[in-house]
């Protein structure tokens, strides 16, 4: 689970006490494999669903399974191929940006540096 409050409501934490085969883990939102599944929940909604014509739920799931299988015949992972540099360098330019936009956002706390005259 990631930091979303939809696993603190309180009919999920009921659900999840009666079914104790269910170990929760909590990661950080956006952490890298959670990106790579929801990359390929993306190419199943390009490739299957968006624009789909579905009259019933079982059609729906029948374009789904169909979608899976073809996958499968071909499987090819899903590749991290950010470095830390291009990563480290994105960062620096947004940080830049947000200073523009908002001078001492991004420094801890957001407060402002003052000078003493």
């Amino acid at each position: 689970m990631d930091n979303y409050g939809t696993h603190k409501e309180p009919h999920v934490q009921a659900w999840l006490k009666t079914h104790p085969r269910f170990v929760r883990h909590f990661v950080p939102t956006s952490s890298s494999w959670l990106n790579l599944v929801e990359r390929w929940f993306r190419e199943l909604s390009e490739k299957a669903i968006r624009r789909g014509s579905f009259v019933s739920v079982p059609d729906l799931k029948q374009a789904i399974e169909a979608f899976m299988q073809a996958w499968n015949q071909n499987l090819k992972p899903f590749i991290w191929s950010a470095t830390v540099e291009g990563i480290l360098k994105k960062t620096d330019r947004a940080r830049v940006k947000m200073e523009q936009i908002k001078p001492g956002s991004t420094r801890p706390g957001g407060k402002k540096k003052t000078v003493d005259l």
